[in-house]
């Protein structure tokens, strides 16, 4: 069990090795001004194995530097997160069918930044906001940090991976669901919608029915293909979003995706009806 001093100690160092990140980004985007993204978002592996990034970056070689951040690296604009650690908890199959697909749904996320609602359609998506539902109930998504954000050619926040690296899954997959919904048959996201991580290749039509607890929240109109099941829509917390997006985002060297300055940590995420 993790004491919380030591809880703190481990935020704290966190905190340090971010902001000596940011620098050694700052460095780089000095030099380099054009970052490839890809338009596609194929993170969220259901069931393990190997990251997919949806993007590219070019590297420059750089050591760690051994400065203090500049005065000009973004404040950290959310609190620390609550003491605690995700469950990470596994199954073999889908939860059974519990949802009414005739009832409105509502998940909150009470995040270190603000929190976020979200009106789920369990009509056109009725597996997936099942799977959120009995998630959210198994406190599967508590002390999860979100951990991509993008803020070139695609602008979204992704969350639910209990590990963090955008590898985690809760063991089992579901079916995508509502890709024909109008909203997003033009090839766009609007802003305010949420829909799920997949590794679904268009190249070769491989990696359908995908999902699994990592879902992704659009905080401006992003051109994405209609491959990622839309289940919901931000009714409150845009501004909360913003706020994460205005931090800005350091690459994370390892996984080669980019990373919320911000400490976005999800407390709590609860499902309720009605």
């Amino acid at each position: 069990m993790v004491s919380k001093e030591q809880r703190r100690k481990q935020l704290a160092r966190q905190r340090y090795e971010r902001r000596l990140r940011r620098q050694a980004a700052a460095r780089r985007r000095a030099r380099v001004r054009n970052v490839v993204i890809a338009a596609v978002l194929v993170v969220g592996l259901g069931t393990g194995g190997a990251l997919a990034a949806a993007g590219a970056f070019s590297g420059d070689g750089d050591a760690e530097p051994k400065a203090q951040p500049s005065p000009s690296t973004p404040a950290d604009p959310c609190e620390e997160p609550a003491p605690g650690e995700p469950n990470g908890k596994q199954w073999d199959q889908e939860p059974k069918m519990s949802v009414d697909a005739s009832a409105s749904y509502t998940m909150t996320l009470e995040t270190t930044c603000g929190d976020i609602t979200i009106a789920m359609d369990a009509e056109k998506a009725p597996h997936t906001v099942n799977s959120f539902a009995f998630l959210a109930g198994e406190g599967y998504f508590d002390h999860t940090r979100c951990h991509r954000l993008t803020d070139q050619g695609i602008f979204v926040l992704q969350c639910g991976d209990p590990q963090g690296n955008g590898q985690g899954g809760p063991g089992y997959t579901i079916p995508d669901e509502n890709l024909d919904d109008p909203k997003v048959a033009d090839g766009t996201y609007p802003a305010g919608t949420v829909a799920m991580a997949n590794t679904y290749r268009a190249q070769t039509d491989e990696g359908r029915d995908s999902g699994g607890s990592q879902f992704f929240l659009v905080y401006e109109d992003s051109p994405l293909p209609p491959d990622y099941t839309p289940f919901g829509q931000i009714t409150g917390g845009m501004d909360v979003l913003r706020k994460i997006a205005d931090a800005g985002t350091e690459t994370d060297q390892q996984l080669q995706v980019t990373t919320p300055v911000a400490t976005v940590v999800i407390d709590k995420a609860t499902v309720r009806e009605g």
